[in-house]
């Protein structure tokens, strides 16, 4: 369910809560599901509550789940977060490829780096540049 990398620069809060929002926008979480408690998963993944308790906080904040006070935290529907996503993902392509070009690389160019991106994880596209 959720994987943590002890060596990985990033805050381990930071990976658990990157691994809650991958599995409630790629619905393995579904709409109102209680989450495990702040001790379960403290003792399931082996680190401290407060950790949990943190990762839980800033979910909660970015409106990934909601708390019922005496019954848990629960995943909140997901359709319009992953709607947000997706036009955040959007606007950083955008950004990535505006770079790009300021570097001076050509439409075909860009496109030929798509491709590789794309069949290093087994995907074939087949698309012509303008």
């Amino acid at each position: 369910m959720i994987k943590i990398d002890n060596n990985s620069s990033k805050a381990i809060y930071e990976q658990i809560y990157d691994e809650m929002t991958r599995l409630i926008l790629s619905k393995a979480l579904k709409p109102d599901e209680q989450l495990p408690s702040v001790r379960e998963l403290a003792a399931l993944l082996k680190i401290n509550p407060n950790t949990i308790q943190k990762s839980y906080k800033f979910l909660e904040l970015d409106n990934y789940i909601y708390t019922v006070k005496g019954k848990g935290n629960f995943v909140k529907n997901a359709d319009e977060l992953r709607s947000i996503h997706t036009k955040n993902m959007e606007e950083q392509l955008e950004n990535s490829i505006k770079s790009l070009k300021e570097l001076g690389l050509k439409d075909e160019n860009i496109i030929e780096l798509v491709k590789k991106i794309f069949s290093r994880q087994g995907v074939e596209i087949n698309v012509k540049s303008r």
